[in-house]
C-alpha cells in the first residue's frame, strides 16, 4: 500500500518553513480565471476536476478490471494540488483573478509511466463516453527548494499569508520563482469554509 497520507509534504505549520520538494508524477489540466469568476472559468474548474479524479479513480481501482502495469499497488488519495500563476506575469495577485493561469494536478504513483497513462486514457473516454478525458496529461513535476504555510480559512482570505510567505522568504535571503502552490485540505462544498486548510507554497532559489 502506498500510503500518501503519511507523506511529510502534506504537512505545514502556520509558521513559515523551507521545505524540498522531490520530483513527482502527476495528472494536470491547465485552465483561466478564478472558479468562481464567472461560469466559463467555472466551467473550466469543474471540468478539470472531473478528469482530474476520473483518472485518479480510473489508476486506484485499475486492476478490478485489466491487468495491472508492472510495480502497481493500492493507494490513498493525496489532496488536490494547484499551480497558479499571473498572465502579466507579475507575482500573484489575489485581487486580479481575471489575470490568473492555473494547473490543477493530482499526484499519482510512480508506476503510472507514459505508456501505461496512454493505454489508460482511451479506456477512460470509452468507459465514461466523453472525449474531455483527452486534456489530461502526465507531468512529471519537480519543485525543488521551496517556502510554505499552512493557512486555515477562507481561500479568498490567503492574502495575508502569501505575503507572510514571500516576506519569509526575502528575509532568508531567497529569491521567489516559478508559480504560485496550493495544496487542498478539505472539500469546500462540505467543510465550513473558516476550517479549510491549504498549505501554501512557492518555489525559491
Amino acid at each position: 500500500m502506498i500510503d500518501f497520507k503519511k507523506d511529510p509534504l502534506y504537512k505545514a505549520t502556520p509558521t513559515p518553513a523551507v521545505v524540498d520538494v522531490p520530483a513527482m508524477t502527476f495528472v494536470t489540466v491547465d485552465g483561466t480565471g478564478a472558479p468562481d469568476a464567472g461560469p466559463e472559468h467555472a466551467s473550466q474548474f469543474q471540468d478539470a476536476m472531473q478528469i482530474i479524479y476520473g483518472v485518479a479513480y480510473t489508476v486506484k481501482f485499475w486492476d478490478k478490471k485489466y491487468p495491472a502495469p508492472k510495480g502497481y499497488d493500492k493507494f490513498t488519495m493525496p489532496p488536490l494540488e494547484a499551480l497558479w500563476w499571473m498572465k502579466s506575469g507579475q507575482d500573484f495577485d489575489m485581487k486580479k483573478p481575471n489575470d490568473w493561469c492555473w494547473t490543477a494536478m493530482h499526484r499519482l504513483p510512480e508506476f503510472v509511466t507514459p505508456a501505461y497513462f496512454k493505454k489508460l486514457i482511451p479506456v477512460l473516454i470509452a468507459s465514461k463516453k466523453s472525449d474531455i478525458y483527452q486534456k489530461a496529461k502526465l507531468t512529471k513535476f519537480a519543485e525543488g527548494k521551496a517556502v510554505q504555510i499552512l493557512h486555515i480559512g477562507p481561500y479568498d482570505q490567503e492574502g495575508p499569508n502569501i505575503a507572510k510567505l514571500h516576506a519569509f522568504a526575502t528575509e532568508n535571503g531567497l529569491k521567489l520563482r516559478g508559480k504560485h502552490h496550493e495544496l487542498y485540505f478539505g472539500d469546500p462544498r462540505r467543510t465550513d469554509p473558516k476550517k479549510l486548510k491549504t498549505i501554501l507554497r512557492q518555489p525559491v532559489a
